[in-house]
């Protein structure tokens, strides 16, 4: 009998393990989603509604994307031909499993329209898509490298966000690894989502590569200009920041006040937002420690998984 932590623990990791299948599964086929859905939105399934996973005869991502460079991958899916297979059911907004294809190339890819986004309280509808790539230009130019490759691109439901799609290793236990405290690509992740406000950094939107590499997912609650850091990543709060996460902070410090990517951030964040986001990372850089948990604002997200 499981009783008591061993009951919480078999019950998070079969909740990873369902997490891990709803974003590294194969959907199954979806018609209903193919057919013409208004730009506006009417008619896109309720979130929860949908396909199910684990279905057939729907490509799986292949390892060319991974060989090609991220400029190749970005063109890809920017200007590529979406053909949707399905839908990622247990994902809280309408998140589509898609291939891109051009020029003889394609990719597996996840296709977020802001037609299927849910309102949220305390972010402005409509903003998520943006965010998610917001996330990603910040990963790129301090050379975090945590988020795959995403554009904002119109497609079958209207525009939205499009990202590479990872799949995950699936020998990696989730909750072991974000239980972690010596994993330096987790360590390094934990100090992104500080630089970016992540609201919602769940053990799920883990996605571990089987070369050893460490990408997140899921950044459409990030960047608000109230801190609202809620992370499973707490394992080094007040500890010193690393000189790797150090010298990304530095790089982000850069791009953010004499780069192009303030520039960048303008089309998808309010003034306030990305000024928010320069006070966060001098205040990294001054304290040169990771944060510690809020005091007024659950400090992990629920549910965890």
């Amino acid at each position: 009998m499981v009783t008591g932590s061993g009951m919480a623990d078999a019950s998070a990791a079969s909740r990873a393990k369902r997490e891990r299948r709803a974003r590294g599964g194969r959907p199954a086929p979806a018609d209903p989603l193919a057919a013409g859905v208004p730009a506006d939105g009417a008619g896109v399934p309720a979130a929860g509604v949908g396909v199910p996973a684990g279905g057939t005869g729907v490509p799986r991502a292949g390892t060319g994307a991974a060989r090609r460079s991220e400029a190749a991958n970005l063109e890809l899916l920017a200007n590529g031909e979406l053909e949707i297979h399905g839908r990622l059911v247990d994902a809280s907004n309408a998140t589509m499993y898609c291939t891109v294809r051009a020029d003889g190339l394609e990719a597996a890819c996840v296709y977020k329209p802001i037609a299927g986004e849910r309102p949220l309280w305390d972010f402005p509808d409509g903003t998520l898509a943006g965010r998610e790539l917001a996330a990603y230009l910040v990963s790129r130019a301090g050379g975090w490298d945590v988020v795959p490759p995403t554009v904002y691109r119109d497609g079958p439901f209207g525009p939205g966000m499009c990202q590479l799609w990872i799949d995950g290793d699936e020998e990696v236990d989730l909750v072991e690894l974000a239980r972690s405290g010596s994993d330096g690509r987790l360590r390094q992740m934990s100090v992104f989502d500080a630089l970016v406000n992540n609201a919602d950094r769940k053990i799920g939107h883990l996605l571990p590569m089987p070369g050893g590499h460490l990408y997140g997912c899921d950044h459409g609650v990030c960047f608000s200009a109230e801190y609202k850091l809620r992370t499973v990543l707490w394992q080094w709060r007040g500890k010193k920041l690393t000189p790797a996460a150090l010298a990304a902070l530095q790089r982000s410090r850069e791009s953010l006040t004499n780069g192009a990517l303030r520039d960048e951030l303008r089309s998808w964040l309010t003034a306030d937002e990305i000024a928010a986001t320069v006070r966060r990372v001098e205040r990294l850089l001054a304290l040169k420690t990771h944060p510690y948990p809020p005091t007024d604002w659950p400090a992990v997200p629920w549910p965890p998984i």
